[in-house]
């Protein structure tokens, strides 16, 4: 009933008719301006024209209109928003034309309809204006549909702001602003942007990067004419400045500084620093500095690690000059990092984000450009490439639900940091929106990056050892498992005893320092067991080898027929499946598989993959797999076509990155002052 109420007509006319008057009472209680002078009439001889204004921002939109007889109908979505919308503006003489863009998932809003409409009231001789960012964000982001419009219409767009001193800004994508009275009112406009008739993908994008940067500065200029400045979001589309936690975040670390040498020290004799490069991690380089231009990659992990292994590699091929640094931040990434990189790669360990390590470390290394992964958000590191107009760059980026509804509570805090970002490569467009809602503006959804990286390498001479030891036996790998799935990995195996007498099953830890942990769980269960790191190869007594080495996943896949994938069996969000499938391995997983939900939807879409839930599903798909080759073969097929269908993100990442990097950032520069 209530419900029924509130989407009415007649108390959608009666809001409608509030806001009207609402919208003419701060009029008439506010000095009014424009700027430049007279602007709206200087380009009433150039109508019908495409007026463009950020979403959010046009509570007072009406007054654009100069005359009564120029004709103006305002784009609005669908929704009851903008029936209300509707009814608001009707008293001032204007109309609307229903339907907006397609945003990210590409659904359509009415939009194309939309698009006819305005061209037929353009024919029409009547002005169009929208809002140049499309819902649910990211705001000031301006969509391509209102670029179109202006070259299939050859009308110029005409960038506009209509701000008050005294305003309120809800908590919305947009940051709706609710103008006040009793005010000063400014009414600022743009140069007009013309698109051309012929224009190609290209020429448009740089119209709509064009209507972005004039429509920021159009923005930031009313406010400043009109005696204040637009909260939480800076002048010409600068990243909001840090907040109080921030702020405060950067006095904790200051303050802690004298204690990491202890902290590290204490990590050291965990195993988890090396001693020896236990000054890298408070900023000071083990090594000399090359010649030119550094670009400094980092890779928190084992994982980031080998997604950016090639991408350094086609980042040297396309661009020779460039010196590339790559940083890691555990012993076992840099020990894989310091087997795999090619020479003329730097590695140094990530310093810890306190300010006075930041600072020694970029002050050192003065990166040109500095390349994240996956979802590396370190403030004091953001803050002095802030300060130091360094480029930062997201590749591989991923956003788990878990931390994006962790960022969204604290939105003061995220915004300054995901709008630092130059650009975020997203692995798939749900991780896409999550850093649009965050902050994030220049964000495109490349793919990810560990589909197209080669298959993990094998050591020719490890494998011929370990085939020759292994024989005939048939062998089951569990890859990168947690704490809680090697328990279930050695009820399996005891299960799976009972039809493969001399099965040999492998376990290779995510992470390898627990393997003596492992081999003691073994032996209380009365397993015969040993590690890799005590012998090369396992005897024929052995009934389940610990795989506890760095950089040998790849040997022990190429030795596997079936391969259970961990960190999925617990709520960990799963571990890359490719990686299997590149080693014509067939793979079984959990159902906790978020980290690479977008990688095992193809497998299962395809048949792919199997899902398991404990020990006894287990059982059964690896004594029905390891019986049946031709079934195995079927379902590697069915994998390798999957994959290639994700393939491409190298591709896309290597394009983008490219523009971030020196030389071509100052051809971007000369080509902004040549226009």
């Amino acid at each position: 009933m209530v419900s029924s109420l509130f989407k009415s007509k007649a108390f959608i006319n009666a809001i409608g008719r509030s806001m009207a008057g609402y919208i003419r009472f701060v009029k008439r209680t506010s000095g009014v301006s424009e700027d430049p002078p007279n602007f709206i009439e200087n380009n009433l001889p150039d109508t019908p024209l495409i007026i463009a204004m950020w979403h959010g921002q046009g509570l007072l939109l009406p007054f654009i209109r100069p005359r009564d007889d120029i004709k103006v109908a305002i784009m609005v979505a669908k929704h009851i928003d903008g029936d209300i919308v509707h009814a608001s503006i009707e008293p001032f003489g204007m109309t609307t034309i229903r339907g907006s863009g397609a945003g990210r998932k590409g659904k359509d809003k009415g939009g194309y309809a939309a698009l006819r409409e305005c061209m037929k009231a353009i024919r029409d001789d009547t002005t169009i204006a929208l809002t140049a960012d499309i819902p649910p964000g990211p705001a000031r982001k301006a969509g391509l549909g209102i670029v179109t419009l202006a070259k299939l219409s050859g009308r110029p767009i005409l960038p506009c702001a209509v701000v008050t001193k005294r305003y309120l800004k809800l908590n919305t994508w947009s940051g709706f602003t609710v103008n006040l009275p009793f005010s000063k009112m400014v009414m600022a406009g743009g140069n007009q942007i013309r698109v051309p008739r012929h224009a190609d993908a290209d020429e448009l994008e740089a119209a709509r990067a064009l209507l972005e940067e004039d429509l920021n500065e159009t923005t930031a200029r009313a406010y400043r004419m009109a005696g204040t400045k637009e909260r939480g979001i800076s002048a010409a589309g600068e990243p909001p400045a840090f907040g109080l936690k921030l702020k405060a975040y950067t006095l904790f670390t200051r303050l802690f500084q004298p204690a990491a040498p202890l902290l590290l020290s204490y990590r050291e004799r965990r195993g988890k620093e090396e001693k020896a490069h236990i000054p890298e991690r408070l900023g000071h380089a083990s090594v000399k500095r090359p010649e030119g231009e550094v670009v400094w990659i980092h890779a928190a992990s084992v994982g980031e690690a080998t997604a950016v292994f090639h991408l350094v590699g086609r980042l040297r091929a396309e661009r020779p000059d460039i010196r590339i640094l790559l940083t890691t931040g555990t012993v076992t990434s840099a020990r894989l990092a310091r087997s795999r990189l090619p020479d003329g790669v730097i590695h140094q360990y990530i310093p810890l984000d306190a300010p006075a390590f930041m600072t020694r470390f970029f002050d050192y290394w003065k990166p040109a450009a500095v390349i994240l992964t996956e979802s590396e958000i370190w403030p004091n590191m953001i803050r002095e490439a802030r300060v130091r107009r360094v480029p930062l760059l997201l590749v591989n980026g991923r956003m788990s639900p878990r931390s994006f509804r962790r960022w969204r509570k604290q939105m003061r805090t995220a915004n300054p940091l995901f709008s630092s970002l130059d650009l975020v490569l997203a692995q798939n467009d749900r991780y896409a929106v999550s850093f649009e809602r965050l902050g994030s503006r220049n964000v495109i959804a490349g793919g990810n990056l560990k589909i197209d990286a080669p298959p993990p390498p094998v050591d020719k001479d490890a494998l011929k050892d370990l085939r020759r030891a292994i024989g005939k036996r048939p062998i089951f790998l569990a890859a990168s498992t947690h704490p809680g799935e090697d328990e279930i990995i050695a009820d399996a195996h005891a299960a799976l005893r009972q039809d493969f007498p001399k099965l040999l099953t492998i376990i290779v830890p995510r992470h390898p320092d627990r393997g003596t942990e492992i081999r003691a769980m073994l032996d209380g269960r009365g397993l015969k067991s040993t590690q890799r790191t005590a012998d090369p190869v396992p005897g024929s007594a052995h009934e389940v080898y610990v795989g506890d080495t760095i950089g040998e996943l790849g040997l022990f896949y190429a030795l596997a027929p079936v391969a259970f994938i961990g960190g999925s069996l617990v709520p960990h969000g799963g571990q890359n499946p490719i990686e299997a499938v590149m080693h014509e391995t067939v793979v079984l997983t959990g159902p906790e598989v978020h980290n690479f939900e977008e990688s095992y939807a193809a497998l299962r879409d395809a048949d792919a993959c199997i899902e398991v839930a404990d020990s006894n599903d287990i059982t059964q798909q690896v004594k029905s797999l390891l019986e049946d080759a031709e079934k195995r073969q079927a379902i590697n097929v069915r994998a390798h076509e999957a994959v290639d269908q994700m393939r491409g993100a190298l591709e896309t990442t290597t394009k983008e990155v490219l523009k971030f990097l020196p030389e071509a950032q100052k051809r971007k520069k000369e080509r902004r002052r040549a226009s």
